[in-house]
């Protein structure tokens, strides 16, 4: 009998060894949230095609092929702003106020500013100078001002930091201070053909007397 009880015992094993393991149980796949459908963001695509067409209809294909043009929801007073070294225009949301017209006004206002310097290259220009104006023309801006007259709110800000042009005494007042070397453009324009040069460096001053 003890011999019987083992051998039903071993059988007993070796039918619990040949049962199929079963399958761990799988932890079910939880679909990551899907994001919610967004507006793509207003980054001046339109804008930036109608950029490049009016600078390839003047033949200008290298800064056409740069140039950006984005919304900036910080700007307050600016209508807009260039930034020739980046060849990159901001404009203020708020113009879209007062119509498509004025949008496309200040896009080219501010497209003359990147081409007047693209244009003169290295050489010094003057911000609303003959080389702006110009490239006003060529956009078909004729007479443009070099501010815009519209209803945004204003911000009265104080001049503290002040400079004078050694050759000419000429007085510089800035709200924030000047970075980097920076010279009287009008002295640099008449005695050195517009280049920089240190002997028209602004140098500090006390302000004008009160």
């Amino acid at each position: 009998m003890k011999k019987l009880f083992q051998l039903d015992f071993l059988q007993e094993l070796v039918a619990i060894a040949r049962k199929p393991a079963l399958a761990p149980a799988q932890t079910p796949l939880i679909p990551a949230a899907k994001k919610p459908a967004c507006r793509p963001a207003e980054n001046g695509n339109d804008l930036e095609k109608t950029a490049h067409s009016l600078l390839l209809a003047l033949g200008e294909k290298e800064l056409a092929t740069q140039v950006r043009v984005n919304w900036n929801p910080r700007m307050r007073s600016t209508a807009g702003m260039a930034y020739p070294r980046q060849n990159l225009i901001t404009l203020n949301p708020r113009l879209r106020e007062f119509g498509d017209a004025e949008v496309d006004r200040t896009l080219r206002h501010e497209l003359a500013h990147l081409l007047a310097h693209h244009r003169a290259g290295r050489r010094r220009i003057a911000a609303h100078g003959p080389e702006w104006a110009r490239a006003c023309r060529d956009l078909g801006l004729a007479d443009e001002k070099r501010c815009h007259d519209l209803p945004l709110p204003r911000r009265r800000m104080t001049a503290r930091h002040f400079y004078r042009c050694p050759a000419c005494a000429f007085e510089l007042a800035r709200v924030r201070p000047l970075r980097g070397k920076t010279a009287c453009f009008t002295c640099c324009r008449t005695h050195n053909g517009g280049a920089y040069h240190d002997r028209f460096r602004f140098v500090r001053s006390t302000g004008p007397a009160a």
